[in-house]
């Protein structure tokens, strides 16, 4: 009752790093609330998945291991959840802002009336006054994110309604250990007491999966471009800067929506969220949404040739002029300095 849940996925008995990186948040948020952190994993082959868990401080790790639960259907999945969640009354319940968390999040919403909060770059507790009501509420999940599109941060409470629930992006919150000895308890579920036969009428014959071949999210170091390089021509410049100085290339919204630059590049909170050690914005006006995506790298060196950009309010370094003229010169004394 009024625990704190996190739904982990899991692909080929490993748990996701999206859910690992809620488990970190969940247990802090726990901690705050003095409640439980309960983690719900459901699969196949999950003998020994409290190894993975149980250090990132999770009391409670719900099991549901079944032949027919993997790969992921959202059918049974959303079946379990909303049954669980009807037993255990929790008052916040977290998920990936991945293509299953996605597609699962709403379900489970909705059948519950709770209400979702998606892609949220950020989680707290806080008090909320209703002051048509005459109402404080103590102890809401703050659920904090871009709103139109990425003009502003939105903070968004549900006050009576539970579970709390959000999505959040991978990448957004920080993967920590808890404790490598933490122990908690396993909760064998019984599936055919949560999930009903018609729930199995999808089954998956046969999969395909192809990985990306683009991973910015890994790279220590980030070039990235934005709509400020003029031209998918101008934007080859990023690319001889990245490969300059082995990093990888990164693309606001902008550059990629003008074509510059494939999607998968795309760093910010429709893209990817990143924390590398550098972090260069060539060309970047910085917006909310852009900058959701990459505010907790350790050094942003900005090249702007405008001194109001809104990246350069964050920017360790900040060079001002036109990045055609800059970025080669940063080529050259680059290579002149390394020999």
């Amino acid at each position: 009752m009024n625990n704190l849940f996190v739904y982990c996925e899991i692909e080929d008995g490993i748990i996701g790093d999206v859910s690992l990186e809620l488990l970190t948040k969940g247990r802090s948020l726990a901690n705050q609330l003095n409640c439980q952190l309960e983690a719900v994993v459901i699969g196949h082959k999950l003998a020994s998945i409290e190894k993975q868990l149980f250090p990132y401080g999770v009391d409670v790790i719900h099991v549901a291991d079944d032949p027919r639960l993997a790969p992921f259907t959202t059918l049974p999945h959303a079946s379990i959840l909303i049954k669980l969640f009807q037993e255990e009354k929790p008052q916040i319940a977290l998920m990936g802002a991945t293509s299953v968390g996605r597609d699962l999040g709403p379900r489970v919403s909705s059948a519950l009336h709770s209400g979702l909060t998606a892609d949220c770059t950020a989680l707290e507790i806080g008090s909320h006054e209703d002051k048509k009501a005459e109402k404080v509420y103590e102890n809401l999940l703050y659920q904090i994110r871009p709103a139109f599109g990425g003009n502003i941060v939105a903070t968004i409470v549900n006050p009576e309604c539970r579970p709390q629930m959000a999505t959040v992006r991978e990448g957004v919150m920080k993967k920590e250990i808890y404790d490598v000895n933490y122990k908690g308890i396993i909760h064998q579920l019984d599936v055919t007491n949560y999930v009903s036969e018609t729930d199995f009428a999808i089954s998956v014959i046969e999969r395909h999966m192809e990985k990306s071949r683009i991973n910015i999210k890994a790279a220590p170091i980030i070039v990235s471009g934005g709509y400020g390089m003029g031209s998918k021509e101008g934007f080859q410049l990023v690319f001889d800067l990245a490969a300059t100085i082995g990093a990888e290339v990164g693309a606001s919204r902008a550059a990629v929506d003008a074509g510059f630059c494939e999607h998968e590049r795309q760093v910010g909170q429709t893209g990817v969220t990143v924390r590398p050690k550098l972090y260069i914005a060539c060309g970047i006006s910085g917006q909310i949404q852009h900058i959701a995506g990459m505010q907790e790298s350790a050094m942003i060196i900005a090249i702007n040739n405008d001194p109001a950009a809104p990246i350069n309010t964050i920017a360790d370094y900040v060079i001002h002029g036109e990045v055609e003229t800059v970025i080669p010169k940063l080529i050259k004394y680059y290579k002149k300095n390394s020999k």
